[in-house]
């Protein structure tokens, strides 16, 4: 009876915060459909429904919203920082995982510490560097941003790596393989979960990065920004009672592609996390 009990409140509370959490989304979603162009905080839902907001979003652009363009920049940017961090960090969650070498520990322990502080820390002298290289305002230069440093973040997968049987990769040196022949016919085929993983989380970075985007592109040119900068600039002071329902149903536009990535993808995601944590 005890038990009973118990379950039943813990799955009450975890009802209870899932509404909580679940709020703002609906809140943004049925805002999105309103008629109303400007932010109505008096009622919860609107007062007249439309999709007008989504039609003007995607094929009426005009000078202040220019979602298509802002959509495609960030898809692209988002797409090639996927495939060099996946590559880095596969790189090196190998090279840690399966070689030895000396200071092989100490650069992990490097790499590890330096993950810990967050990327901000480094914005200004990374913008100082970049405008020397003629780099700013040049998706190239928010796609170096976003895959240099993404080897740091390899622990999870060097995790994944240690359950791999040595004795496989033991069996393909006796053949005369080499590391890159282990590392991509080998190791890599057994992975999927991992490199699941890796690629959603890759993926999820320049997605919803606000802040270097609005460092890297500042250059005003409205074409050229990425999808946060451009909903962002749906709220200044000026713009908010014209655009704001639009900028709801950006919002929901935006966690479109993101979240049928993770449904469809979540059995792999989940086993790369658990695989991951099982040694270190």
């Amino acid at each position: 009876m005890k038990k009973t009990i118990n379950l039943i409140l813990r799955h009450v509370l975890l009802a209870f915060l899932a509404f909580i959490w679940l709020i703002p989304i609906v809140w943004l979603l049925v805002t999105s459909f309103s008629a109303y162009t400007g932010m109505n905080t008096s009622t919860f839902f609107p007062e007249e429904w439309s999709a007008v907001n989504y039609k003007n979003l995607l094929f009426s652009a005009d000078s202040v919203a220019q979602f298509p363009n802002w959509f495609k920049n960030t898809f692209i940017i988002a797409c090639f920082t996927c495939v060099i961090s996946t590559i880095f960090v596969l790189m090196v969650a190998y090279a840690t995982s399966c070689m030895r070498f000396k200071m092989r520990k100490p650069l992990m322990n490097v790499g590890v510490i330096l993950n810990l502080f967050p990327g901000v820390l480094s914005m200004i002298a990374v913008y100082f560097i970049l405008r020397t290289l003629d780099l700013t305002n040049t998706h190239l230069g928010l796609i170096l941003v976003y895959s240099a440093g993404a080897g740091l973040g390899y622990l999870i997968a060097k995790g994944f790596f240690d359950t791999i049987p040595t004795s496989l990769r033991e069996a393909a040196y006796l053949d005369g393989a080499s590391e890159a022949t282990i590392f991509w016919k080998v190791v890599i085929p057994m992975s999927r979960p991992i490199i699941v993983y890796t690629v959603i989380s890759s993926f999820l970075v320049p997605w919803m990065d606000f802040v270097y985007a609005k460092m890297m592109l500042n250059s005003g040119i409205s074409s050229q920004w990425t999808v946060a900068i451009g909903l962002y600039n749906m709220l200044d002071k000026s713009l908010i009672n014209t655009y704001f329902t639009q900028f709801c149903a950006g919002g929901v536009l935006v966690s479109i592609p993101i979240s049928a990535l993770f449904v469809i993808m979540q059995k792999f995601y989940v086993e790369g996390v658990t695989g991951g944590s099982v040694k270190g």
